[in-house]
């Protein structure tokens, strides 16, 4: 079969085949780019070979584009040494904050005329060029953050580059992206992973009830300690920003929690503006095609044996109901598993009884 045609002209470079930068060289060879792996580590760049990802570097290599894919406590030095190398190519990164590794190239010296940094909203549990993935970036977020040391036209192969591999461009400052993932991902990451670290001491009973609010606020806790000291360290000062916002208002539903035992119910009404606030937060998050639209839901119990999960979405579908969202989770002790299916509100009660008809247990 035949590569899609690229807007890239390529050679691409890529340097650092972890997850990112091999799915990065997938996503680009599936679109018949030439791409040039280089990796610290030659097993890394022998595994992405052998997975099609690229090829190893030439003396005569002379690439277009740059993509720098390494730990964020060393990009800087990395995209200065790659605009030395090669002076006649556009050098971005994917690193999680901007405004430091900018303003460290800048005091390098690097050739600000030819870099442009860019991130990509986008990963996996897993890392390692063995985890990559040709589609890994479709439909997801990718942000440009611009500067004035950079002309459109050089800046052109870095949206080239996002374009031809789905994702969706964004078009920031570093500045504008540093304060947006301080609130969006970087404090999220703390906050997930202080809530996980209360299940350490946990008595084993309390462990043992953990159903999906447990699970939904600890799920990136699993996430690398050594990666993410670097981030937070990056990113200090947004994140801390954030986090002294949330140490007040937990400070406020703290004071009301105490003071529940008097009199005085005024702490109802702390309490409850503070859960109407945070359902107010929630319908802000764009849902499906980006829209802020609250869905209802009901929960399914699916018995853990082949087929049947296929079989429910088949069912929900012959039912004239499309499926808007899913959560899957497993009953503690019983082989079946709740799956949470989402759905516009006005079907669900059609969906329900449908269900129930067909034999499905509907747990809620």
């Amino acid at each position: 079969m035949s590569a899609v045609e690229s807007r890239l002209v390529g050679p691409v470079r890529v340097v650092g085949v972890g997850l990112l930068g091999t799915s990065i060289a997938l996503g680009l060879r599936a679109r018949g780019v030439d791409v040039i792996l280089s990796d610290a580590s030659p097993t890394n760049v022998s595994i992405a070979i052998d997975y099609g990802a690229g090829r190893r570097a030439g003396d005569a290599d002379e690439p277009q584009l740059i993509v720098v894919c390494v730990p964020p406590d060393v990009t800087a030095s990395v995209i200065v040494r790659e605009l030395s190398a090669y002076p006649r190519a556009v050098v971005t990164d994917v690193a999680s904050v901007k405004k430091p590794v900018l303003d460290a190239v800048a005091a390098a010296g690097g050739d600000l005329s030819r870099y442009v940094g860019s991130h990509p909203l986008a990963g996996r549990e897993k890392g390692g060029p063995m985890s990559g993935r040709a589609d890994l970036f479709v439909g997801r977020p990718w942000v440009v953050a611009g500067h004035e040391g950079i002309s459109y036209q050089a800046a052109a192969a870095v949206d080239d580059l996002i374009l031809d591999l789905g994702a969706t461009l964004v078009e920031m400052t570093a500045e504008e992206h540093d304060t947006s993932v301080a609130l969006i991902s970087h404090a999220p990451q703390v906050i997930s992973t202080l809530m996980a670290r209360r299940l350490i001491d946990a008595p084993a009973a309390a462990v043992g009830l953990a159903g999906g609010g447990v699970r939904d606020v600890t799920r990136i806790a699993a996430s690398d300690p050594a990666l993410w000291v670097q981030i937070l360290g990056a990113n200090a000062a947004p994140t801390a920003s954030v986090l002294r916002a949330l140490r007040d208002d937990l400070d406020e539903v703290i004071g009301a929690l105490e003071s529940s035992g008097a009199s005085d119910t005024a702490w109802r009404r702390t309490v409850a503006e503070a859960l109407a606030a945070g359902n107010a937060g929630v319908e802000r998050l764009p849902g499906k095609h980006g829209q802020d639209r609250r869905y209802a839901q009901l929960v399914v119990m699916v018995d853990d044996a082949p087929g049947e999960l296929a079989r429910l979405f088949a069912e929900v579908g012959e039912e004239g109901v499309n499926l808007e969202d899913l959560r899957l989770e497993h009953s503690p002790g019983a082989q079946i598993g709740l799956a949470e299916l989402s759905v516009l509100p006005e079907t669900v009660d059609k969906l329900t009884a449908a269900l129930a008809a067909r034999g499905w247990r509907i747990a809620g």
